[in-house]
């Protein structure tokens, strides 16, 4: 068992155990999460929201101790997120995979910690989202290197791009004329999940199904594109209605 697969495999087994303990322990829904409205894969997934916050409860409670803010959080994602992309395009995807998922914890604890603190600011809501962007496409740039070799590897790994900031944009646009739309399954937390994992199971699975190493990300970043576009022209129909009903006759 190569060291990459044998983290995986580790990884797996931790996650699977802690999820046990979890649901065995009542499986609490998270308040915050709730308050806050957090799901995934349109709800069918809301189980791992609520583990996940559990699983990083400890590692709040420590920042909250120690003082830590969440601009330092901020930063923190950041930094992994351009680490993601410089991992992953020079080939080192497994540790691309790991920046991803430390990017992943840092954004969920940066408003954690600003809620906990009493921070919660348009300034802090700000940065926030606009530096995810950022993060998320330091990591897909790494994709459109490292898929170079692959005939559509880097036009599905822009595509993906360009439909993520797409379904930020739709959202953002909604807010700013008073109709929110969190509709859609791709998006942002179903994106970190799926190019983690890709990244994490990439050289195991090419290897076992005979293609050549890359190609699970291939298709990953291919179904994270199309996914994107629908759910960005999803949003799109679903805001134009609610404005059309405030509006009638135009």
């Amino acid at each position: 068992m190569t060291p990459s697969l044998l983290a995986l495999v580790s990884a797996l087994g931790l996650a699977a155990a802690s999820m046990a303990a979890f649901a065995l322990l009542g499986g609490r829904r998270d308040q915050d999460a709730q308050q806050k409205g957090a799901s995934f894969a349109m709800g069918v997934g809301d189980f791992f929201v609520h583990w996940f916050m559990w699983v990083i409860r400890p590692i709040e409670r420590l920042l909250l101790g120690l003082g830590v803010g969440p601009d330092a959080m901020n930063l923190g994602g950041l930094v992994c997120g351009a680490a993601s992309g410089v991992l992953i395009g020079l080939g080192h995807v497994e540790w691309g995979g790991w920046a991803i998922v430390a990017g992943g914890i840092c954004d969920v604890l940066d408003g954690r910690l600003a809620r906990a603190r009493r921070l919660v600011s348009p300034y802090g809501a700000f940065i926030d989202s606009t530096l995810d962007r950022f993060v998320e496409v330091f990591a897909f740039l790494g994709f459109v290197f490292f898929l170079r070799d692959f005939a559509w590897g880097p036009l599905l790994a822009a595509a993906a791009i360009t439909g993520s900031l797409l379904v930020s944009y739709t959202r953002a646009r909604g807010e700013s004329v008073g109709v929110l739309c969190k509709e859609g399954l791709m998006q942002r937390a179903e994106r970190l999940v799926l190019t983690c994992l890709a990244c994490l199971s990439d050289a195991p699975l090419s290897s076992a199904l005979g293609q050549p190493r890359g190609t699970v990300i291939l298709w990953t970043v291919g179904l994270i594109a199309a996914g994107t576009f629908v759910t960005a022209a999803h949003r799109t129909l679903w805001i134009s209605a609610r404005l059309r009903e405030r509006t009638p006759g135009v």
